[in-house]
């Protein structure tokens, strides 16, 4: 039997800085598979509100509640934290997602086949033995994509994941990333300022704007029609909505 409990839930969350909120209070729930995408303007809050679901920052009001004590988190920044002048070749990337938390033994009898599988899924099973700071942007995002496959997270936080990709590396990237939300059932939610990832693939969109200020969620079609969408990216941008 499915689970229908949501795996987050934010009640009349606040989020800032020193006991200041950037945004007005919002609730939100988060189920299982579903791929959220959070868009607004530069300094609108997005960041913020991502560190503050990790964990990273307090809330200034409200609270966070996930389903248990057991939900699994992972994050991929806006930049990688990887040391790029350190000798990591993809198959050692790749296993920073499994080895957190876990014991030794468990490490040795598991952690390969993981590691295997998740080369496999974004397609880069080709480069495991190759040095990670060689790679172009986009392929060091597909590792940073199979870092996360091999975790096993229920939840996956990407802040700009593709901001340093071409336009055509992004979109495969965002198509990779949907197919491992389906296979893992894994929960993706995604700052992007890509407002085509949230056409083709969010079944909920969220619209952070500190100016209004406003937090406005629902499908891409009622966020796009909001007026607060329309003040910040203009109507040229709700046209190219309806063409699609």
């Amino acid at each position: 039997m499915t689970d229908t409990k949501p795996l987050v839930v934010c009640r009349r969350l606040e989020v800032g800085h020193s006991g200041r909120a950037l945004l007005p209070a919002m609730d939100l729930e988060f189920g299982v598979a579903e791929f959220w995408t959070v868009i607004g303007r530069n300094g609108a809050g997005k960041t913020t509100w991502m560190q503050t679901l990790l964990g990273l920052l307090p809330p200034v009001g409200g609270t966070i509640e996930y389903r248990n004590d057991s939900v699994r988190l992972a994050y991929v920044p806006q930049r990688s934290g990887l040391d790029e002048l350190y000798p990591l070749v993809v198959r050692d990337v790749v296993r920073l997602g499994i080895d957190r938390g876990f014991s030794f033994a468990f490490r040795c009898r598991d952690a390969a086949r993981r590691v295997r599988e998740a080369l496999q899924a974004m397609e880069i099973a080709d480069l495991a033995d190759h040095p990670f700071r060689e790679l172009s942007e986009g392929q060091k995002q597909r590792v940073l994509f199979a870092r996360l496959a091999a975790s096993r997270a229920e939840i996956a936080l990407l802040d700009e994941p593709t901001s340093a990709m071409d336009a055509v590396a992004e979109c495969e990237g965002f198509k990779l990333l949907d197919r491992l939300r389906e296979q893992q059932r894994v929960t993706v939610v995604v700052v992007s300022h890509y407002l085509g990832v949230a056409r083709e693939y969010a079944s909920r969109v969220i619209l952070m704007d500190r100016d209004t200020p406003a937090v406005v969620v629902g499908s891409a079609g009622e966020v796009f029609e909001h007026q607060t969408f329309r003040q910040r990216f203009g109507e040229a941008c709700v046209h190219e909505h309806h063409e699609q």
